[in-house]
């Protein structure tokens, strides 16, 4: 849509009829009205004689002028405004015991990585605005997708990841550590990470602990999710029996990490509590582009200003070829 940035400009438009009027309320009747609201050049070159196609070519550039005045401006679409406020990296856990399936998509058993892969894709796809990336952990960890807005690559990173990609242990610490270090880089950003894992730290360079301390320093609040089944019933040579597939979670150091970085531990048992906890994240940490959108804009008084200078070299070029023919 069309908008005007000085509306208000338009209040002048009707001046030059307003001189007129007073000139011709202290002037004679016979007296013919010189055309002082034109350029000198215009007005140098318009006969009383042709008065009439004068005026028409001063009210037009006169308004054209005016509606330039008034900063014409083309306004898009809404857009979500991008903001740097926000960063949000996202750990994903590929130690070999993702694959254990223990979890269900509409009745159909799958495997860890599998449901996360499917719970996590619609929250990163509601994360409009703010900056995300990815950091996948095994034996040691890696950044699989830099902080980025295009919330679509890092979607496509995830959905290609591959179990056993790098070992079969799980190194948190060096996740957390990557982590604190990539957000070392931008110290004024609002700084997220939320580390998702089924296991405990068997792996890395980097101690939990010594983790905990970058991330503390750095300003890094961290949301852990543990994620497992409970109870699982399997086969065995006597028949079947239940198992906890999750014994090896160490929640006490996944509740450490968050409570001492001012996030929060999760625990997911299944599916439908892994997208409850991404539907309570998002009101922990709401999205930064909701309520912050821009329309761009595109100037557009050249045109109006450029149609009144070709109308003004037309009455120019007229009056000139009208005088070469009245003396030719």
């Amino acid at each position: 849509m069309i908008d005007f940035a000085w509306l208000w400009a338009g209040l002048v438009w009707p001046v030059p009829l307003l001189y007129r009027w007073l000139r011709r309320a202290h002037t004679q009747p016979t007296q013919p009205l010189n055309m002082t609201h034109l350029p000198a050049v215009a007005s140098a070159t318009i006969k009383p004689s042709n008065s009439r196609w004068a005026n028409a070519i001063g009210v037009l550039v006169w308004t054209l002028l005016v509606i330039a005045l008034m900063r014409p401006q083309w306004l898009g679409e809404p857009i979500p405004a991008q903001n740097d406020a926000r960063e949000m990296m996202i750990a994903v856990d590929l130690s070999g015991s993702m694959e254990i399936a223990d979890m269900a998509i509409d009745g159909q058993q799958v495997d860890r990585l599998t449901m996360l892969k499917h719970v996590m894709n619609d929250f990163i796809e509601r994360r409009v605005g703010d900056r995300l990336g990815l950091i996948l952990f095994a034996d040691t960890a890696y950044v699989q997708a830099p902080m980025t807005f295009d919330r679509a690559t890092v979607q496509k990173m995830l959905d290609e990841t591959v179990l056993r990609l790098i070992g079969e242990r799980t190194a948190i610490g060096d996740a957390i550590a990557l982590t604190a270090k990539r957000f070392a880089e931008r110290p004024q950003t609002n700084k997220i990470l939320i580390l998702v894992t089924d296991g405990q730290n068997t792996a890395g360079n980097v101690s939990p602990a010594q983790a905990l301390e970058l991330a503390k320093y750095y300003g890094v609040k961290i949301y852990t999710i543990g994620v497992g089944a409970e109870e699982i019933v399997v086969d065995g040579f006597f028949g079947q029996r239940r198992v906890n597939p999750s014994r090896d979670l160490d929640e006490n150091m996944l509740r450490q990490l968050a409570e001492e970085t001012g996030g929060e531990y999760f625990r997911a048992r299944s599916t439908e509590e892994l997208e409850r906890i991404y539907t309570e994240l998002d009101t922990y940490e709401p999205v930064q582009g909701d309520n912050q959108l821009r329309r761009p804009q595109t100037a557009l008084y050249h045109w109006p200003l450029a149609l009144a200078w070709l109308f003004l070299a037309l009455a120019f070029i007229h009056a000139t070829v009208r005088t070469w023919r009245q003396h030719g």
